[in-house]
């Protein structure tokens, strides 16, 4: 989860709760944090020392090509990008690394309503 907030009133805390609820393996990135919802955290993707499938994006557009560039580089396999969170140029990006991408959907949402 990039941009992952101790603040619990954020909403990048609550869906990531909501996941690690459901049981998924939440890793937080973000430089300001030490500590999220009981994992370390990480200042980077590059940072983070095992593998990653999913990049779950809580960050402003403007910084997602970053991000983007990093899970390529890290093999991940999916870009997901919350609501309010579009970038066409940085999607395409992924798509041509051959990642998978959401964008502008809560995955909390979207896990609700499948599961």
């Amino acid at each position: 989860m990039v941009g992952l907030s101790s603040q619990t009133w954020r909403p990048s805390y609550s869906v990531s709760q909501y996941m690690q609820s459901v049981g998924y393996r939440i890793i937080p990135v973000n430089p300001y944090e030490t500590e999220v919802l009981g994992e370390r955290a990480y200042p980077s993707l590059d940072d983070v020392p095992e593998p990653f499938d999913i990049v779950d994006i809580f960050r402003r557009p403007e910084y997602v090509p970053e991000i983007v560039e990093a899970a390529i580089r890290r093999n991940s396999r999916v870009i997901w990008m919350q609501l309010g969170v579009v970038n066409n140029a940085a999607a395409a990006r992924a798509r041509s690394a051959g990642l998978d991408v959401v964008m502008d959907r809560c995955i909390l949402q979207d896990h609700r309503a499948y599961f």
